[in-house]
């Protein structure tokens, strides 16, 4: 890497090298069975370099062929884009734990086991029900250097567990779930197993739902659906361009005094946090939201140096490629009632676990909609059965101006996402039948 920086400076003004690797062992499970394992490793080395005040960019597998790699990065640079921003210099980053080596030690026969038994304990409940089991380990190192002096790296062990089942009766399908990820290795499956059961119990009657406006519970899985558009409006790109609708919104009140939101990297061991971002600007708590107020947007070095701002270090490329602005570990502050006080207030509504087809709205306007994939009715202030066939619709930005309460427990959903579940006033709830 130091080499390849070398000869790149020489024929550059700024330049910096992105190295990811990735090992990775994945044991799958379909239809009940063990279907697959398989292992792999990854590597990518991107070279970013400023010639004439333009971007250059070129990736490669390996820095074996450092000239061809220069030549290319300099080829693209003459058609680039203008780059006002410079590289950042050497710094100090955050010391935070997302290492643990006890992940690597975990063996293909325990991953396996916790397969099984994740499965063994399902089907146990519910004889016939076909279960699907993801059980995955890996580490990931990144190192950055730059010309400017700067040199980030870290390594991060990953693990998580997931496990879905499909009861089929009939023309009835039901769809059930849960998951588990963290830089330590995940070895309880209990917690998994319990949610999972539970959602079958809730399940076993069938209600209807009207099809009018109800006030709905979206628990931590489908907290997802509002966050999405909210995200793409609070991305520094989207603003930059002039499609966000909070663009013009900084520092105003936007939402319900109730809800704030802050992306947080230095989270240990969460398998989103991260000491800098991938151009080695530090990380850092950025609060999106706070008490209902438009605190900040997020930006890499190119959308902040094109909008007049600072990066906020959330500069993002995946496994390799060049960055674009991407949340890491985002963080909805709880409230105050439990999941059961939620539930007890409402005469008639639902709760909403799962949605499908949700990004597929007005993303930018903060609209979206979706079938219902696992909900259920509430009726007197209790849980009376599965719906089915049953879709919601809503916006997001109505939905969080007025929110009755938010949920006192929360939970990491998908990795990223660490959020109560959020109880709202009104959707619009259409059923079939």
């Amino acid at each position: 890497m130091e080499e390849l920086l070398a000869l790149a400076r020489k024929s550059s003004e700024e330049a910096e090298v992105y190295q990811v690797s990735l090992e990775e062992t994945q044991v799958l499970f379909e239809s009940n069975r063990l279907k697959q394992l398989q292992s792999g490793q990854t590597t990518a080395v991107t070279l970013r370099l400023i010639k004439n005040g333009r971007l250059g960019c070129a990736i490669a597998t390996s820095t074996e062929d450092i000239r061809r790699l220069v030549a290319h990065a300099l080829e693209t640079a003459a058609f680039g884009s203008e780059a006002k921003f410079s590289f950042p210099e050497a710094q100090e980053y955050p010391r935070i734990g997302v290492f643990d080596k006890k992940v690597s030690a975990v063996s293909i026969a325990t991953m396996v086991r916790l397969g099984e038994q994740m499965i063994a304990a399902i089907t146990a409940h519910t004889p016939g029900i076909l279960c699907s089991a993801s059980i995955v380990r890996g580490v990931m190192e990144m190192r950055l250097i730059n010309s400017r002096g700067a040199n980030a790296s870290y390594r991060k062990s990953f693990f998580s567990l997931s496990l879905e089942g499909t009861l089929i009766r009939g023309t009835d399908m039901l769809f059930v779930g849960d998951s588990a990820s963290s830089c330590h290795p995940v070895l309880d499956t209990g917690e998994i197993t319990a949610k999972v059961s539970r959602q079958l119990e809730l399940a076993r009657e069938i209600a209807k739902a009207p099809t009018r406006k109800l006030p709905v519970v979206f628990t931590p899985d489908g907290v997802i659906s509002l966050i999405t558009p909210l995200m793409t409006a609070l991305n520094g790109k989207t603003v930059l361009e002039g499609a966000s609708p909070l663009g013009d919104k900084l520092g105003k009140p936007v939402f319900d005094r109730k809800f704030s939101l802050r992306d947080d990297p230095l989270v240990p061991y969460r398998t989103q946090s991260r000491p800098c971002d991938d151009e080695g600007v530090p990380s850092r708590r950025t609060p999106l939201v706070s008490r209902g107020v438009v605190k900040n947007f997020i930006y890499d070095l190119m959308t902040a140096a094109k909008a007049g701002k600072q990066s906020t270090g959330h500069g993002s490329r995946g496994r390799g490629g060049l960055p674009s602005p991407s949340p890491s570990a985002l963080v909805i502050t709880p409230g105050k009632a439990t999941f059961n006080e939620m539930v007890a207030d409402i005469k008639e509504g639902l709760v909403v676990e799962q949605l499908m087809g949700a990004d597929q709205g007005n993303i930018l306007g903060g609209d979206f909609s979706g079938n219902v994939l696992l909900g259920y009715k509430i009726e007197n202030g209790r849980i009376t059965g599965r719906v089915k066939d049953t879709m919601v619709a809503g916006n997001v930005y109505e939905i969080l101006k007025d929110i009755p309460a938010i949920g006192s427990e929360s939970k990491w959903v998908g990795g990223f996402l660490y959020t109560p579940p959020i109880y709202c006033r009104g959707l619009s709830v259409s059923s079939k039948g």
